[in-house]
């Protein structure tokens, strides 16, 4: 075989794809070990599915992890979208290198300064660490990563398409209610769920902000794996990932229709 398909490219890409996905294959296919022992494969059985159901903590911090994705994702959406077409439909006004960079910042910052400055900055207004604080840490970080989906996607909007709106007498409210939101609105789905997905995912800045009662499932994993790798932990660790595929799945099916339909309505609109 020659050029792109050579045996070279094809054996790199098998590698680059088993070096990703085979750890977690490996995980998924543990949690239905019946042994005790995670290394050694006792035969198929869901057992330790009924134990983790049964694990009081695990529950505790899995609902804690998913109430804290959810609203950290959709308020960093909301601000996320906001921060967007501030920096792409107003390039001048002061202080906006300053804000840019405010809100890029995250991206490139290690989370361990950005959890050590937000637990500072709780302690110096004397907010008491628990799940809004970790809520409001998610945020922060999160709300970045919105901002960058959804003002690639501003940036490429055909704004003829607002004017147009706006000259036949809608306001700018309904124009952005009734055009601009339903054509940025896959961007914004994909932002919420890369937002949701980090917040999951996060360890480092969840330890440094959260308190009683607000131990997110990341931090209870790593405590009990220092301790020694359980087939519960297999088991939850395998309920995370199909939820987020799941969730990819689906927000890839929703964004696909979308796209579909919004391509069907302007071949509509150029017939008549």
């Amino acid at each position: 075989m020659s050029g792109k398909w050579s045996r070279f490219n094809i054996v790199s890409i098998v590698l680059g794809f088993a070096f990703l996905y085979l750890p977690i294959v490996i995980l998924v296919l543990f949690s239905f070990n019946a042994s005790k022992l995670v290394t050694v494969w006792g035969g198929f059985s869901i057992k330790w599915y009924y134990s983790l159901f049964q694990n009081q903590g695990l529950i505790d911090a899995a609902w804690v992890t998913l109430r804290v994705g959810f609203i950290s994702a959709t308020a960093a959406t909301v601000l996320g979208t906001l921060a967007a077409l501030a920096l792409t439909r107003y390039t001048r006004f002061r202080g906006r290198v300053l804000f840019s960079g405010m809100v890029f910042a995250p991206l490139v910052m290690p989370e361990v300064i950005t959890g050590l400055s937000l637990l500072l900055l709780f302690v110096a207004i004397g907010l008491d660490r628990g799940f809004l604080t970790v809520t409001l840490a998610h945020i922060t970080f999160s709300m970045c990563f919105v901002a960058v989906v959804v003002q690639s996607r501003l940036l490429t909007f055909d704004r003829s398409i607002e004017e147009a709106a706006m000259d036949l007498g809608a306001t700018p409210v309904r124009t952005f209610f009734q055009i601009t939101l339903p054509v940025i609105l896959p961007a914004i789905v994909s932002g919420w769920m890369l937002a949701f997905t980090l917040s999951l995912d996060d360890l480092v800045i969840a330890s440094f902000t959260s308190g009683p009662g607000a131990t997110t499932l990341p931090m209870k994993i790593y405590s009990q794996v220092r301790l020694g790798v359980t087939p519960e932990i297999n088991a939850a660790c395998t309920l995370l990932i199909a939820l987020v595929a799941i969730g990819v799945i689906a927000a890839s099916i929703v964004n696909k229709r979308r796209e579909v339909q919004r391509l069907r309505d302007e071949q509509a609109a150029q017939r008549t």
